[in-house]
């Protein structure tokens, strides 16, 4: 059989297809601001009150205050240019994420051995073993089994399209969304295929590469707006949960359900009218009902669950639980591994195959994406950037109240899409906790913690942003061809609208509705007072 695609490269063609412009434009933003433009005197007073001055003197990647500083200035530099080749593909998006490691060893940004643990980690390691988990999915076909049971009993076009984007959203507050990406996308692409066979004609495929990005970017999103659910839902939603208690004002899961859990279904069903305003009029195929049949068509042949499927299920199982039951001493990337290890030893899928099925492009940016995070912490880059933004939101009246949780939770949506969920978290809370409680504001400990959080789950406007990007655009490739689905450029066109949309119902749904329907205990305030007092003297 015969097929036809359209190439739809995201990026479009003219001035963004010119990949040496987008090179050399990159790379002379990077040298501007890294070794032209004067070191700002903020940057150097913030890396020496701060104490990165004197840590990067210890790990002898400086000499001496300005030294740092300027260490700094190249790490600020590193950042639009890293958006620049991540978003243009202007180098390969791997090799942009080699990139980063790379020029943090030759210009001795970080000691050697901590800009090794950013591609051994355990955040590396997780999604190596996402991607292991989907390839060995989809090779016994088990994925097929899945969209029977999720999605197998609707019809048409847009009731299957709301059945996952708000099943998706309430499913990733509790459970991996990156796991759950990397078991849909196949999915999603094989409900694709058989969509768009059923309406070709004369024996040639004719794709429909704007259904191709809509059903893949209504997956992904859905379950990114799951993320302020629950404190299951991520790293993240737990290190503020810390902050908390450091405090002496915890909040246990149910109470964060009471704020967070609400604003799921409706974020789903916006991730679902979104795109189907963007993408209504370009798509061609407008019925899903036969991929939807041939999936369930295909599972009724495959008859009772084989040892093979039965080998996975398990094997999905256990890593479910050990995410859940193994807390921080085994991670999130050891039970992970286990999808590399289990196939092989009970022979449900070739290692070869295996390795052949991950896509390293998507592992070697997301783990260039985490050096970069590394760097903007440890640097005090990071630092400076939010104190900046901070100062920002003072002289416009924005420094308390519902000013203070748009702004902190602007800046903590905005630094997601850089860095990972978990360290946006970690850096901003020691910062904004504190804030918060020097507003003499009832209720802002958890008010501002809950917006920096909340905040994170909306990595929606560059593939570095979360896993969850990585995998769709690693795993969502066209069966026929091979070829790649979507392009990096593809999560700027049509994530940065969403990303607003988000940040807009969290404004007023989240900060203006449930905050005051629920309220905050009384006495919070109090006691993270003290506590902060206390710790001063």
């Amino acid at each position: 059989m015969s097929h036809d695609i359209e190439h739809d490269t995201g990026g479009g063609g003219g001035i963004l297809a010119n990949k040496v412009l987008w090179l050399c434009i990159g790379a002379g933003i990077f040298i501007l601001i890294a070794f032209i433009l004067p070191t700002p005197q903020s940057v150097i007073e913030t890396v020496d009150k701060y104490g990165f001055a004197e840590q990067m003197i210890r790990w002898e990647v400086a000499h001496d205050v300005e030294g740092a500083a300027h260490q700094t200035m190249v790490v600020l530099g590193l950042i639009p240019m890293a958006i620049i080749f991540f978003a243009t593909e202007a180098i390969p998006i791997g090799l942009t994420g080699i990139m980063m490691p790379m020029l943090a060893y030759f210009l001795h940004l970080l000691p050697r051995s901590m800009i090794g643990k950013t591609f051994a980690g355990d955040a590396p390691m997780f999604l190596l073993g996402v991607l292991a988990m989907g390839v060995a999915v989809v090779d016994v076909g088990f994925h097929k089994r899945l969209a029977a049971w999720l999605l197998g009993w609707t019809r048409g076009f847009l009731v299957p399209v709301f059945v996952l984007c708000i099943s998706m959203s309430v499913v990733g507050s509790f459970i991996s969304a990156h796991a759950m990406c990397a078991f849909m996308t196949p999915v999603m692409a094989a409900v694709y295929f058989g969509a768009v066979a059923a309406n070709s004609k004369g024996g040639r495929i004719e794709h429909d590469p704007a259904l191709a990005k809509f059903l893949l970017f209504a997956l992904c999103f859905a379950l990114n707006v799951g993320g302020v659910g629950s404190p299951a839902a991520g790293g993240r939603n737990v290190i503020m949960m810390g902050f908390w208690s450091e405090y002496q004002v915890p909040m246990d899961f149910f109470t964060w359900m009471k704020y967070g859990l609400p604003l799921v279904p409706i974020m789903g069903l916006m991730v679902a009218v979104y795109m189907l305003v963007l993408f209504g009029r370009k798509i061609k195929t407008r019925d899903l009902t036969p991929g939807l049949a041939a999936i369930k068509d295909e599972t009724r042949k495959m008859g009772r669950m084989s040892y093979a499927e039965y080998v996975t299920f398990g094997m999905l199982l256990l890593i479910l639980v050990l995410w859940i039951l193994g807390g921080e001493e085994l991670g999130l990337g050891g039970p992970a591994l286990l999808a590399l290890l289990i196939p092989v030893i009970f022979r449900t899928t070739d290692w070869k195959k295996i390795l052949n099925g991950i896509s390293w492009d998507a592992w070697f940016m997301y783990c260039g994406a985490l050096t970069l995070g590394a760097l903007l912490k440890e640097s005090g880059a990071a630092m400076w950037l939010a104190q900046s933004f901070l100062k920002i939101l003072g002289t416009v009246g924005m420094s308390s109240g519902f000013g203070l949780w748009v702004g902190l939770s602007g800046l903590s949506g905005l630094m997601t899409n850089f860095m990972s969920d978990a360290g946006t978290t970690a850096l901003l809370g020691p910062i904004v906790i504190p804030m918060g409680i020097m507003t003499g504001v009832p209720g802002e400990p958890w008010a501002v913690g809950l917006a920096v959080a909340f905040a994170t789950s909306f990595a929606h406007f560059l593939i570095v942003g979360t896993p969850n990007n990585a995998i769709v655009y690693g795993l969502g490739v066209y069966p026929d061809t091979g070829e790649k689905m979507i392009h990096p450029m593809d999560f700027i066109k049509y994530g940065f609208v969403l990303w607003v949309l988000c940040m807009g119902v969290m404004w007023i749904i989240g900060f203006l509705g449930i905050y005051n329907l629920v309220g905050f205990p009384e006495g919070i305030l109090e006691t993270a007072r003290g506590v902060m007092e206390g710790g001063a003297q």
